[in-house]
């Protein structure tokens, strides 16, 4: 995995992710972040995990994901992030993770709460099988 990508993420929506993670220690959360015209990302869609061993994997529920695709379009956003926690594993994509990666073009956000109370958070671009960590640089927004 070769780190060439750095990406700006605004420092509310990051504590907004982790405290969504922090909320569920036992199951993966998932949903979607959404990018203004400027492709900057500015908000989340918490969708439902719907996999049935959601310790274990994510599966952002099927009607839950439409309809949080269809607010973004109503708000002039783009998908900009997939996000999901690993409760038990560090931030780094599963097997399942990357052979389940649907949207090349979007960051793929892990967060991991199997780090001895501080929370970790990567994010990977995942095209088939080429995973590339992307640096995440906190910002003001």
């Amino acid at each position: 995995m070769t780190s060439t990508l750095e990406i700006n993420l605004p420092r509310k929506l990051t504590n907004q992710l982790l405290h969504l993670a922090q909320l569920s220690p036992d199951a993966e959360i998932c949903g979607l972040i959404g990018a203004d015209a400027s492709g900057k990302p500015v908000a989340c869609y918490p969708v439902n995990n719907g996999a049935a061993d959601p310790k274990r994997r994510f599966l952002l529920d099927a009607a839950e994901q439409i309809a949080a695709m269809k607010q973004m379009r109503e708000n002039g956003q783009s998908l900009f992030a997939i996000y999901h926690s690993h409760p038990d594993t560090p931030a780094t994509p599963s097997a399942t993770d990357i052979a389940e990666a649907a949207y090349p073009d979007a960051l793929n956000l892990i967060i991991s709460l199997n780090t001895k109370g501080v929370l970790e958070m990567r994010g990977f671009k995942i095209d088939g099988n080429n995973v590339t960590e992307a640096a995440l640089n906190l910002i003001e927004a």
